[in-house]
């Protein structure tokens, strides 16, 4: 499960897509970057851009200023230190889902393959929480209309019930108001 976490925490959301990069991958599969980068160039056919794509600086920029934030606040159990040691000129890919399963065809090792099934798990994971959270937004906005539609009926009744207390008000009035007239003495 501990791993899984740790999957869970190197997926991110660039260009509307939650995708893992590639250094991220290679110390899950215990490899150097340039060698998975490598693989995936030696078998580039499989990787379409809606499987892997690179990085553009401002991207890249933002994703390492999360990454110092997430160090800041994490143990010394999770320490990420080779995005560091990449050369500033080169930008990382990223790899979607699809991109990730492609890379057990290119990474043939036991803990690549491995580590592949606990990276699929950790998406799986992943969306299972974003349908839980949007099938909770959807209920949060269906109890919102009902408490419109009550709001709505319960000023209806308010204002029934204010007139009700008027007409009553009206009538006592009425009924105690000083006669006039002539008074007959009994």
């Amino acid at each position: 499960m501990q791993i899984i976490k740790s999957i869970q925490n190197r997926i991110y959301e660039i260009r509307g897509e939650r995708v893992m990069l590639d250094f991220d991958l290679a110390a899950l599969y215990e490899v150097e970057t340039r060698v998975l980068n490598q693989a995936v160039k030696r078998n580039i056919k499989r990787f379409p851009e809606d499987f892997m794509f690179q990085l553009a600086k401002h991207e890249f920029e933002g994703i390492m200023a999360q990454i110092e934030n997430l160090n800041r606040g994490m143990s010394s159990q999770f320490v990420m230190t080779y995005p560091t040691k990449r050369p500033n000129s080169a930008l990382p890919f990223a790899f979607t889902e699809q991109g990730v399963a492609m890379l057990s065809g290119v990474l043939k090792s036991d803990k690549a393959i491995n580590m592949n099934i606990a990276i699929m798990r950790a998406f799986v994971d992943v969306r299972k929480i974003l349908l839980k959270q949007s099938n909770i937004n959807e209920q949060l906005t269906e109890i919102k209309e009902r408490i419109r539609e009550h709001d709505v009926q319960l000023n209806e009744l308010y204002d029934a019930m204010e007139n009700l207390i008027d007409e009553k008000i009206a009538q006592f009035k009425w009924k105690d108001r000083e006669r006039i007239g002539f008074k007959i003495k009994e």
